[in-house]
């Protein structure tokens, strides 16, 4: 799945979207997790670029999922 070249940010640019959440980070911490592959990420020039929806997914809230939308029958125990 190739994606535009829009979807890759610089570390910079990542540190600046979780800290726009309240969330700080130095863009060598989000390094580190690129290079260990926390991240998906590549390297052009000498810098390192991971992807925006990767950083965005960070900061996203959990999802809800009603009881009811999951395999029938999975929480029949509980009902009593």
């Amino acid at each position: 799945m190739a994606g535009s070249a829009s979807d890759w940010i610089s570390l910079a640019e990542a540190a600046e979207i979780l800290e726009s959440a309240n969330i700080r980070f130095r863009p060598s911490t989000i390094g580190g997790w690129a290079r260990s592959g926390r991240l998906q990420s590549i390297k052009l020039g000498g810098r390192r670029f991971v992807r925006r929806g990767e950083v965005r997914a960070l900061v996203a809230g959990p999802r809800r999922v009603r009881a009811s939308d999951l395999q029938p029958g999975l929480f029949e125990e509980i009902r009593d």
